[in-house]
């Protein structure tokens, strides 16, 4: 699989997640975000690299049709991301980005759609999924509201881009807004 030269010529594609295996690593490694965001999400293979090596980890892979459109790291270890229990079994999505070929077309909220709807399949005893955004990337916060986050009113400090919003969604019956 690669990395569309030029998606945004293409028709909306069916958006699916799958755990990155050996096909899908280099596409995966091959992603870029566009200027100025890689302070908010890293380097994708670097990302990549940790989520293999830790057993708490899965790193995923969205999918454009057949293209790997995007990247994502599943982090299952106890307090990931918040730093504490918040009172339901929990997951922290890290480093979610898409190509930058692929933004600005509502795929972003469709990956999300699509992440929660494998989480509750693969992982149905998780309840709340959560992640940190930093304050400055109003684009960022604005496509995890619409894909059904809600800010903790915490922030959290010390992120190498400055303070980021605990954002939290439900999965399945309970955590919150259920």
């Amino acid at each position: 699989m690669a990395v569309a030269s030029s998606p945004r010529t293409q028709a909306p594609a069916a958006i699916a997640v799958r755990p990155v295996d050996p096909t899908l690593a280099g596409a995966v490694r091959a992603l870029q975000v566009a200027p100025g965001q890689a302070d908010y999400v890293g380097d994708t293979a670097f990302n990549l690299e940790q989520a293999q090596a830790d057993p708490r980890s899965e790193a995923m892979a969205i999918l454009a049709g057949d293209t790997v459109a995007g990247f994502y790291r599943l982090d299952f270890a106890p307090n990931a991301v918040a730093g504490r229990d918040l009172g339901a079994p929990s997951v922290g999505l890290r480093a979610f980005m898409l190509d930058r070929a692929w933004q600005g077309r509502g795929l972003g909220s469709r990956a999300a759609a699509a992440l929660c709807a494998d989480l509750q399949r693969r992982h149905p005893s998780r309840r709340l999924l959560l992640l940190t955004v930093n304050c400055r990337n109003v684009a960022a916060i604005a496509a995890y509201r619409r894909a059904g986050f809600v800010d903790s009113g915490e922030l959290v400090r010390g992120g190498r881009a400055g303070p980021q919003h605990l954002m939290l969604r439900a999965l399945g019956n309970g955590g919150v807004g259920q």
